[in-house]
């Protein structure tokens, strides 16, 4: 079975997941953008079963209705989405894993809210 482990930028927290993900994709919506400060973020999709935390637990904070955005409490990294569009899955930024190599996404949403700058050679 595929163990993959990762990271906040100061360590305090780790993850691992088992298992290959659900799926792997950008997402262009403000609210990653404005939760990462970058212009696209990439996640990969797990159900919640299969990851595991450890170290400083995980702080949450509820972005808009039924989104708990994850980070670490003492460097602030971005880790993870939850939603209730989703309730048995947790989406971990791409690059927090340790190899995020492994990680191609292979699709995007909310593509309508793209930065009109931003192109990525591999997204439809």
């Amino acid at each position: 079975m595929q163990l993959h482990q990762g990271r906040c930028l100061c360590g305090a927290v780790r993850f691992r997941v088992q298992g290959p993900a659900k799926w792997t994709g950008y997402c262009h919506c403000e609210s990653c953008r404005r939760h990462t400060g970058a212009p696209v973020t990439a996640y990969a999709g797990y159900e919640q079963e299969f990851v595991a935390f450890s170290g400083a637990p995980l702080s949450t904070y509820a972005s808009s209705t039924g989104v708990r955005r994850g980070f670490c409490p003492r460097c602030g990294s971005t880790l993870t989405y939850q939603g209730a569009r989703w309730p048995t899955e947790i989406h971990i930024h791409v690059s927090a894993f340790d190899d995020p190599e492994a990680f191609a996404p292979t699709g995007a949403t909310f593509a309508e809210e793209r930065i009109s700058w931003l192109h990525l050679g591999d997204e439809g």
